[in-house]
């Protein structure tokens, strides 16, 4: 380690034991790991200040001569030089090129040219140069003070991937090589092959350099995702997705994708992102031909964010189309939910409740009353002679007498009372709140009902029948449930019966 303090040795520690033995002790034992020297790290440091000036860096540079001769050269190139006057001091570099070049350049320098195996990790050096530059663009919208420490810890963010490339030089093919392959897509190979993903590993290796404590939670958590309060963070976060769409094959699609994540985090904004891909347009191109890092593709800025915008609207229209498909889909399986629940707790013939239902809330309404101290009567009903009518007349007249009649008692009953058929020619009517002297006159109108009206007609002759009702009481007879209710109901039903049919009894009167 180069030089940690205490708090950097103790979060080295944590971040060793958080790795899986064996992959530490993989990289504990390769003696080619990526390196900072003093120079750079003393940057990295600079760079986590909020008041950091560009004189601040030069002076820190100036001890460097080989990098100070690289930042001289940078600012002599055609890209940069704007004037005929040459820069004559490292800071007058510095300023001429800003401070993201600046920053680019130290690290690149200390990094890349020292990475033997550079030029076969091209697309991993060209996405840090654009992550870098589009979190230094957004930090200068959100937080501009840390736009310094934000730019290099999105040109580290990765830098995970190179020390497990260079500690597993025989899997970096098989891991990284494949082309277009997602980096969502990539941390969830590294999580299976090595038991956790690269921005672990990059973390432990700047507390490996013995970086500032902030650059290294940072670097830990550059992937966990777009929510959060920090703007730096998120700056930090949104970088790479952008990168990753700005290099992408189909830049406009993957761009769109990225909005669609912002937009829903704060659906208000647009994140500048007219401005941000005009930035990088302009300024990738000089900065990786500087580099030495070539550019992969020439994008249209203009175009590529009016395209992703059209992508963007497709989807919102599809995504559109397809929530009123669910909803129309859900309304309807709710209506045939209802309709099945209904179904099932009706008598098909007579549209009034089936017994299970009745029986059901008979038995919850015995013991509201019983919890309230309310009352309740039921009424059992059956029709004479039902077997003749069928006989005589055939089952269509029975069934044609059954239906007129359920139409007959529903036509009777109160909001809150339940008519049902209870089996056959047998019916049940529930009336809570009744006594035995109402729910007797209620069963007197059944029969007055059926002596002024045919249940049928045969032959254009009209068919009347008779009924044998009882009725029984909550109050009147000390039930212990709702089956002993209706047994009491039944009891006083056959008392008519037995005593000539056609008329009404009051158990317990």
């Amino acid at each position: 380690m180069t030089g940690p303090n205490a708090v950097s040795e103790t979060l080295y520690t944590s971040l060793t034991d958080q790795l899986p033995s064996f992959l530490s002790s993989a990289l504990l034992q390769c003696n080619q790991l990526p390196t900072l020297p003093a120079v750079a790290l003393n940057i990295l440091d600079i760079s986590q200040g909020a008041e950091a000036t560009l004189s601040d860096y030069a002076s820190a540079i100036e001890h460097d001569p080989a990098l100070t001769a690289r930042i001289m050269s940078v600012a002599n190139s055609v890209h940069y030089l704007r004037s005929a006057q040459p820069p004559h001091t490292c800071f007058d570099a510095t300023q001429r090129i800003g401070l993201d070049v600046t920053l680019a350049t130290v690290l690149s320098f200390c990094l890349f040219e020292n990475d033997h195996g550079a030029r076969g990790r091209l697309p991993f050096w060209q996405r840090s140069i654009t992550a870098a530059v589009a979190a230094s663009y957004l930090a200068q919208q959100l937080c501009p003070h840390q736009s310094g420490s934000v730019f290099t810890t999105a040109l580290l963010q990765d830098i995970g991937i190179l020390a497990l490339q260079t500690a597993y030089p025989g899997d970096a093919e098989l891991l990284y090589g494949i082309e277009n392959t997602s980096h969502q897509h990539i941390m969830q190979v590294e999580k299976r092959y090595f038991g956790c993903h690269h921005a672990l590993v990059g973390a432990w290796l700047l507390a490996k350099w013995g970086a500032h404590d902030s650059l290294i939670h940072a670097i830990q958590h550059s992937h966990d995702g777009l929510d959060t309060e920090d703007n730096a963070a998120l700056c930090l976060r949104v970088s790479g997705a952008i990168a990753d769409a700005w290099l992408s094959a189909n830049p406009a699609d993957a761009l769109a994708g990225v909005m669609r994540q912002l937009n829903a985090l704060t659906p208000s904004s647009e994140w500048a992102m007219s401005g941000l891909l005009a930035h990088l347009q302009q300024t990738l191109p000089p900065l990786m031909e500087t580099l030495g890092l070539g550019m992969p593709v020439t994008v249209d800025s203009v175009a590529l964010l009016k395209e992703a915008q059209q992508r963007l609207f497709e989807h919102t229209l599809s995504l559109s189309a397809r929530l009123d498909a669910q909803q129309k889909a859900r309304e309807t399986l709710l209506n045939d939910y209802a309709e099945l629940q209904q179904r099932s707790r009706l008598d098909p013939l007579t549209q009034l409740a089936n017994r299970a239902w009745l029986e059901e809330q008979l038995r919850e309404r015995f013991r509201l009353c019983l919890t309230t101290e309310r009352t309740m009567s039921v009424v059992f009903i059956d029709l004479d002679h039902f077997k003749v009518l069928n006989d005589r007349y055939g089952h269509q007249a029975g069934d044609q007498v059954l239906a007129h009649f359920g139409r007959m008692l529903a036509s009777l009953i109160r909001v809150g009372d339940l008519a049902g058929r209870y089996g056959g020619e047998e019916f049940l009517v529930i009336l809570p709140d009744e006594d035995a002297e109402g729910a007797r006159r209620f069963a007197e109108r059944i029969t007055r009902r059926l002596q002024e009206r045919p249940m049928a007609r045969v032959d254009q002759e009209p068919l009347y029948v008779s009924v044998s009702i009882g009725v029984a009481c909550l109050t009147d007879g000390g039930f212990g449930d709702e089956r002993e209710l209706i047994d009491a109901a039944d009891q006083s039903m056959y008392f008519i019966k037995r005593s000539g049919r056609g008329g009404v009894s009051v158990y317990g009167h």
